[in-house]
Parts: structure tokens; sequence; C-alpha cells
């Protein structure tokens, strides 16, 4: 051959190769984003799975990251060195993306059973040190082959790609196309997979996905690679690269658990919160990585390693800065927006901007930059990212567990602001881009108020507040005196004002059982509805509250019981719910389950037929259970998902109002473990008996008004329920349904009530109480036709001061209920003491309505305006 010729075949050679170096380039980049993508949606399920047995989702959040990160770690170090020095990277990294799709397939089957083990485990109330160790550590056993595996691919696809003909290629755009692969998979799998199929199934999507990656790699792909030789020129400070890359790392993931923490304060905390705070974060290191690039004055030998430092320090020291404006920046945009879905999600996005934006893009341009160097140093990449993410672990649990409580999220986010500082340079000091924002970050230390969101009514002042592992807790009181409990800036049902609906929700229950000796509450809140039961003196009580802070603040609300003095029969226990009737041995005559807020992080597993199933295993047999809930946080739609899991459990159960509320409607769901009904005679024997202090005091002066509580019966409920998905561990429904009323509500609770009420019907009485005489079931009959009545006339009234303005709207709606049956009391006992107060102004009228009153039921009117108590309580 001429060497004209050879020329020629030497140049066609080279363009098939770059061509092929391009075609190889970009499925390596597919290949990359679709690794990110899976082990992101892994992330996401697993955070879920282990919330279900470690606690709360904050905690599954922490465990779930440090084994992440732990196990990446493991991987890319244990790895890296093997993969640089080998001829066959294609092998690693097909075997790699082999070995986490068949364990993301044994997870399907090994989490259920580690989800019984580890509550036993952990125990019922263990300590602090104890349940975080067996949190962390067994998180990361569990998950350790499919994240070591993990950290093995991500270095193996770099190296092969590192051997491909492709200009312009680098580190960067390797972690960029795999970062952003992990946005696009915590966005799809929290706001499409996860509620559409479910957890295991949106786990077996991944595994197929990363089994996808592993065969097509095999496929496109060459097997061998040259061997990358990667120079190290003299004067290189290795150990120096490496130490940055860890305390970048450290500093990272502890900046991003903290703000996370903050901002639940702000935005809604639900599912869709993580999920969008998770994805800008990893968005911005995206970014960060893309848009760097080796400039002319690293060439020219001016390294920009401590300026890109620097300007991480001051980036995340504004986005600290911009977390004492996140509750104005919220109320600016929902006024601006409305109060939409759409509007309140781009919100929660917005806010993560202003936290993770500029600090997140910084953090992916000097991870970038630290890789490169230590690469130009003679340090592999999987090296690289093995010490960063091993750096990366232990953040949840310094930053989550220990400083948060301790410091706060102030200091604690301003150390992190220093920890950057602290890593560049001596000769950097001399430069302003430096030493400013070190002299800011001891100014903000002193000066800058904490960083806790807790509203503070007009006149009325903060009692308490705390930060805790998993939230803030604070007491707010106002002006009148009413103390209120805040947990993450939103208060919670009850206040030292609502003793009457409070002391309900236990006296109900309580009432129902024959006779009671050992009653659980699952969620303490304020304190005074275990308080309430406790006050009878033959109940022992056991309250289980999640949250420590929470105890310590239910003593400002329960002064009134014990006046300084706990009741000894009243047993508060620090323990989470689910464990707790899960490792518990003990077994209950009655067990309560607070009205969780169904859309805040974590409670929806407080919901789901395997938590009702666990109660009732911790039932005695004639135990009963019942399970408060806020209809004013829910919708029709989430609840038929609720009813219908608790049906599944207990399918003779039924449902009750907790008070005659428009406002805070509340329904109990209650169902013996035998299944058996309601004795008349013993409910009417426990109320005169008189072992719980005053129940006609709460409106429970006879069986009819606890009989009459009753919305529902099983068959209604069923009905009621119909096809709805039934909400377990593996299918979070409620999770995702109940942010829907949330961030955008599509009506008013006493709306929703009446829908209620008249979709469902209470059952024959004869089916609900035994011993009950026909003209007694003709009572409860009508008793019931009167509640709902009284509740749908209560909607057009329009509360006021003058007696005689309330009395036109509420006179003859009242009298129609008191027609239908004069046993209701709840209409009576308004319009009594309204004739009481309009003696003063008009004795006239005031003796006509007593009239009318006398007429209706004789009997009562005399020892009704007699009756001390309930013109100090209020009737709800």
């Amino acid at each position: 051959m001429s060497a004209p010729a050879r020329s020629i075949d030497a140049g066609l050679t080279a363009a098939t190769r770059a061509r092929r170096g391009i075609r190889y380039g970009d499925m390596a980049l597919v290949l990359m984003l679709a690794s990110g993508f899976a082990g992101l949606g892994y992330q996401v399920v697993w955070t879920q799975q282990c919330a279900s047995w470690l606690g709360h989702e904050s905690a599954g959040v922490l465990a779930v990251v440090a084994a992440f990160f732990g196990g990446c770690a493991i991987g890319a170090l244990a790895t890296g060195r093997r993969i640089e020095r080998s001829a066959r990277p294609l092998l690693w990294y097909a075997s790699s993306e082999a070995v986490i799709a068949g364990w993301g397939v044994a997870l399907h089957f090994a989490m259920p059973l580690f989800g019984r083990w580890v509550p036993d485990l952990i125990g019922v109330q263990p300590a602090p040190a104890w349940q975080w160790t067996v949190s962390f550590v067994a998180t990361f056993l569990l998950l350790l082959p499919a994240t070591a595996a993990m950290g093995a691919t991500v270095p193996a696809i770099e190296r092969v790609a590192a051997s491909l003909d492709r200009p312009g290629r680098s580190i960067a755009a390797w972690y960029a196309a795999n970062t952003g692969g992990a946005v696009l998979g915590v966005l799809a799998t929290a706001f499409w997979l996860v509620p559409t199929f479910g957890l295991s199934r949106t786990a077996l999507i991944c595994s197929a996905l990363n089994l996808l990656c592993c065969t097509t790699s095999l496929a496109a792909l060459p097997h061998r690679s040259a061997v990358v030789v990667r120079p190290k020129p003299p004067g290189m400070r290795d150990r120096t690269t490496l130490l940055r890359l860890a305390t970048t790392g450290f500093l990272g993931i502890g900046y991003e658990v903290v703000v996370v923490r903050v901002l639940s304060q702000v935005a809604e905390d639900t599912v869709y919160t993580f999920a969008l705070l998770l994805a800008v974060y990893l968005a911005g290191t995206a970014i960060g990585a893309a848009l760097h690039r080796r400039g002319s004055a690293a060439r020219a030998g001016r390294d920009p390693t401590d300026r890109l430092s620097s300007l991480l320090a001051i980036a995340c020291l504004a986005g600290t800065a911009g977390l004492w404006g996140a509750d104005a920046i919220r109320g600016s945009w929902l006024g601006f927006f409305g109060s939409g879905l759409a509007a309140t999600i781009g919100v929660e996005a917005a806010l993560a901007v202003v936290a993770f934006g500029l600090p997140t893009i910084a953090m992916g341009a000097l991870f970038s930059r630290l890789c490169m160097r230590a690469s130009d140093a003679g340090v592999g990449f999987g090296t690289a990212l093995g010490i960063n993410a091993l750096a990366a672990a232990p953040a949840p649990l310094v930053f989550g567990v220990v400083l948060m409580p301790s410091v706060g999220p102030k200091l604690a986010l301003l150390a992190i602001v220093a920890g950057y500082l602290a890593v560049v340079g001596r000769s950097a000091w001399r430069r302003p881009l430096t030493w400013i924002p070190a002299v800011l970050v001891a100014a903000m230390a002193i000066l800058a108020p904490p960083l806790a969101f807790i509203d503070v009514p007009d006149g009325g002042r903060l009692v308490s507040y705390r930060d805790g592992i998993m939230a803030s807790v604070g007491v707010t009181e106002d002006a009148d005196g009413i103390a209120r409990l805040f947990i993450d800036n939103r208060q919670q049902e009850g206040s030292s004002a609502t003793l009457f609906v409070d002391a309900r929700q236990a006296l109900l229950p309580l009432l129902l059982h024959p006779a009671p000796r050992r009653a659980l509450f699952l969620g303490l809140g304020t304190g005074m509805t275990a308080s309430s039961a406790a006050e009878d003196p033959s109940v022992e009580v056991d309250a289980v509250e999640l949250l420590p802070e929470v105890i310590a603040a239910s003593r400002h609300f329960t002064r009134a019981f014990d006046d300084g003095h706990p009741n000894p029969r009243l047993h508060l226990i620090a323990a989470d719910a689910r464990r707790y009737v899960r490792a518990a041995s003990r077994r209950y005559d009655v067990i309560v389950a607070d009205n969780y807020h169904p859309a805040r992080s974590g409670s929806a597993a407080l919901y789901t037929v395997e938590h009702f199933g666990a109660i009732r295993d911790r039932l005695e047999d004639d135990g009963l259970f019942c399970q408060w809930l806020p209809l004013h946080q829910l919708d029709l739609a989430t609840l038929r998902s609720i009813v219908g899991s608790f049906v599944n459990v207990y399918p003779h159960g039924w449902a009750m109002l907790a008070s005659n509320s428009l406002g805070t409607p509340v329904i109990g769901l209650v169902a013996r473990r035998d299944d058996g009904r309601f004795d008349r005679a013993v409910l009417h024997e426990r109320i005169v008996r008189g072992d719980l202090p005053r129940p006609a005091a709460f409106g429970i002066d006879d069986e009819f008004a606890l009989l009459g509580s009753f919305i529902a019966g099983p068959a209604s409920l069923g009905r009621f329920a119909g096809d709805a998905p039934l909400n377990t561990d593996d299918r979070p429904v409620v999770a995702y349904l109940a942010p829907r009323m949330t961030y955008a509500p599509d009506s008013l609770p006493q709306d929703r009530l009446v829908a209620l009420l008249r979709e469902v019907a209470p059952e024959p009485a004869r089916t609900m109480a035994a011993s009950t005489p026909s003209e007694e079931t003709t009572r409860l009959v009508r008793y019931a036709q009167a509640r709902n009545a009284f509740i749908e006339a209560g909607r057009g009234v329009q509360p006021g001061g003058d007696v005689r303005a309330m009395l036109a709207q509420v006179r003859e709606p009242l009298l129609d209920v008191l027609r239908t049956s004069p046993d209701f009391r709840p209409a009576y006992d308004p319009l009594l003491r309204m004739a009481t107060a309009l003696a003063r102004v008009d004795e006239a009228a005031s003796r006509a309505l007593l009239n009318e009153l006398n007429a209706i039921r004789p009997e009562r009117v005399g020892s009704m305006a007699a009756s001390a108590p309930w013109p100090a309580v209020p009737s709800r």
C-alpha cells in the first residue's frame, strides 16, 4: 500500500474511532443517568419502608442517608483501585448493576421480616443511644450489598468512559449525568411511581432498570479497555485534596440535614416536601458539576480550589440567611399566586431553591474540581468518591441527632460555613472572599436570632420552645391565658381551653367498655385526653408519645388535673406508637389512638392495615379500640381509604362523633376485639355508677347520649369505604392522598361532615346494643335524626354576642330538633342558657321560651336551670 493510501486509511480509521467514541460516550452518559435514577428511587422507597419501623420519617431519612453513603463509600474504596487496574472495567460495572438488581429483589422479601425483627431488638422504651445505634447499624447492614454495589458503578463507568475517544469529557460530566438522573428518580418516584404502584413494586421497577443497565452495557460497549495511567506531577499534595474531599462530603450532607429540618417548620412537611427538597439539592449539584470546566487560570497553574471553597462558604451563608426570611417568602408567594395546589407546591420548591440553590451549585463544582485534582495526583475517581461518601455517612448522626438538639439549627449551619472556610489555604485568607464571610459568621452567631418558627399571638407570649431530634416543640399563650401546643410550628389538636372535646375522646371509649382496668393512649399531644382517662381511680393509663419534647410540654396543660403532683395512674412513655404496639407484651382493655394529621411526615403509617392489626393483637379478648380521625384535615377520598383499612381488620366496627363541632369535626372508628355488641344495660350502669368523674359535665348524662354519638355501623362503613384502596405499609395511599387537602382545601370541614352524615347511617339500635326494648330503640333512632338535623342547622348560624340576635337564628331550628328527640341535650342546653341570659333584658321573651321548652320536656327545665357545670363548660 502506498503512503498516501496508508494516510487515507489511517484517517478513516481515526474518524471511525472518533464516531464510535462519541457513540460509546453518549451511551455511558445514559447509563450514568439511569443508574442515578434507580439509586435515588431506591432511597425514596427505603426511607419510607424503614420509617415504619424506625418510628418516624425523619428517622428513616437520617438512617437511610447514612447507610446510603456508608455503603457507597465501602463499595468505591474496596473496588476503586481494582477497577483502575482492570482491562475489563465494563464487567465490574455490569456486575455491580446486577448485584443492585438482585439485592433489590431480595429486599422485596427481606424488608417485611426485618421490619418485624428490628422493633423487638430496639425494645419498647429504649435508651436513646441504643435506639439510634440499632437504627443506623441495622439499616446500614440491611442495605449494604446494594449500596456497596452502587459505590462501584460510578468509578467503573467512569473508567470505561475514560478509555473512549470522546474529546472534552471530564469527571464533572459523569458526575452531572449521574446526579441529573437522581433528580429524575426522586421526582418520578415520589410523584408517580410510589402513588401508582406502591413501595415494593417501585423498588422492583428500579431493579429492572438496574438489570437493563447491566445487559445494555454488555451489549453496546466494548468489553476491553486500555489501562489508563494517571501521571502524578511533582509537588501535588494528595493528602490535602483527600482531606478536602472528606470535609466537603461531611459538611455538604450536614447542610442538607439541617436545612431540611428547618424548612419542615415552614413547608407543609409531606412526602412531596421532602422529594422537592431532595430534588433541588441534587439538581444544584448536577448543575454545578456540569458548569465546571478547567479554566485557563487552572491551566496556567493557578488552582481555583481555594476560591471555590470560599465561594461555597459564602453561598451557604447566603442560604442560611435566606432561611430567616422563609416564612415571609412563603406568605408573599401565596399572596401573589393564591393557595392552590400548584402554588403551594411551587412555594416549597422556591424555598428549596433559596436554601439549596447557590450552595449546591458550588458543592457540585467544588467536588468536581477536587476529583480532577485527585486524578491529576494519581488518585482514582473511585477512591475520591469513596472518601467523600465515607465522610458523608456520619453527617446525619452528627448533625441530626447530636448538634441540632444541643446547639440548635442556627449554630449548626454557621459551624458548617466555618468548616468550609477552615479548609482553604493560608494565602486565601489575605483575600476579602475568605475573611469577610468569616467575620459575618462570628457576627451572626452573636447577633442573629435563633432559627425558630412559631406563631406567637398578639399580646401573647412564648412559654417554651425546644429543638428535638425529629421536631421542634413550642408552647404559646395568648392574651387570655389560653395555651397551645405547636410541633414544627403547627398547632396540634387541643389547647388549655378544649377540655370538653379532649375529655370526650377519652370518656367515650372508656364508657363503652364494661370494666376497663388498663388503657393505652397512642399519642399524647397536650395530655388532656390521657389525663381525663386517668381520673378514673380504677384505670391505669399508659400514654405513648414519640417526641420527648411533647411529654415535657404537656405539663403546661395538665396542671389542672394534678395541681403540680403527677397522677400515679398515668404513665408517660417516650416511644414510637407502631414499635410499642408490636414490641410490648402487655395487653389492654382499651386502646385509644390520637387523631394524627394524615398528611404530615410519618403519620400515614399509623393508619395502615398492619398497624390496626398489631393493635388488635395488643387488646384483651373483650378489649376495645378507638381510632380518632380529624375530618377537618381529611377529604372524603382519604377517609374512605382509612375506613376501608380499619374495616379490613375490624369488620364489625362502628363510627361515632367525638362532639358536634362543625369547625373541627373528629370521627372515631370503634371496634371490639371479640366483634361483640354494646350492652345498653351495662352502659347505663357504667354512667350511673360514676366510675368516671362527671360524665354528664361532658355531655354524657345517659346511655342515649353515649350510643347516640354513633353515626355508622358495620354495613354502612363497608358501603362508605367501597372499593377505595387500602392503606398498607407497602402501598401508603394516605401519605399521597392526604396532602391534597393540606395544599389546596376544596371544601369546609362542616360541609364534609354533613356529606358524610348523609352518606352513612347508624345500624338499627338492636344490632348495636343488646337488651334494648323497642321503645328505647325508637328513642335512639330519633336521637340520631335529631343530631344530624342539629349539625345541618348549625351550618348557617353566625355567632355573635347579642342573645336576641342569636335566638332569632337558632330558636326554631333547635326547637324542631328537640321535637324530634327531647333527649338531644346539645340542642336543649343552648336554648336554656339563652333563656336565662334573656331574662336580664326581656323577661317576657325568656318566659315564653321556657314555656316552650317545658312543653317539650317539662321535667328537665328545672333541673337543667340549676345545673352548675354546663354554663362553665362550653357545649360543642
